[in-house]
């Protein structure tokens, strides 16, 4: 069972980090559009769906086979799994921010540059690199 569980906690959190990716990227062309014109509205769908039927279900499912590992097999004694759940933790957090970013660009009221998207989007990157360094190599 071990296996398997491993095996849904990384398509879950592949799939995860695809929307983490993908979104900033959105928000790069949506700033180009205007507010209201049709274009917004296509973008405002794709990230509205994209957000809802796949990022927040592959959030999900990772953090439930996450849990499942660490409580069934794993148990918290280890240093690299604090850092490596505080990082997870962070990465949420980063999810509900870019979540906030929808509803901005719904209401017309972004404020951010294209510059600004394309610099966050950097930001999952960084923290995926450091996560599956922690849990390859178990510094500590």
């Amino acid at each position: 069972m071990y296996e398997l569980v491993k095996a849904l906690h990384i398509i879950s959190v592949i799939s995860w980090m695809a929307g983490l990716l993908y979104l900033p990227r959105l928000f790069v062309y949506h700033c180009d559009a205007a507010i209201g014109s049709d274009m917004d509205q296509t973008f405002q769908t794709m990230e509205r769906r994209l957000y809802r039927f796949i990022m927040m279900p592959a959030m999900v499912a990772t953090w439930v086979f996450g849990l499942w590992l660490v409580f069934g097999y794993t148990g918290l004694s280890h240093g690299w799994l604090h850092a490596k759940l505080a990082l997870v933790i962070a990465m949420s957090g980063f999810q509900g921010y870019l979540g906030g970013r929808i509803a901005s660009f719904a209401q017309g009221t972004n404020t951010k540059s294209k510059k600004f998207y394309k610099f966050i989007n950097e930001l999952p990157t960084v923290l995926m690199i450091v996560i599956v360094l922690l849990v390859i190599l178990k510094p500590f």
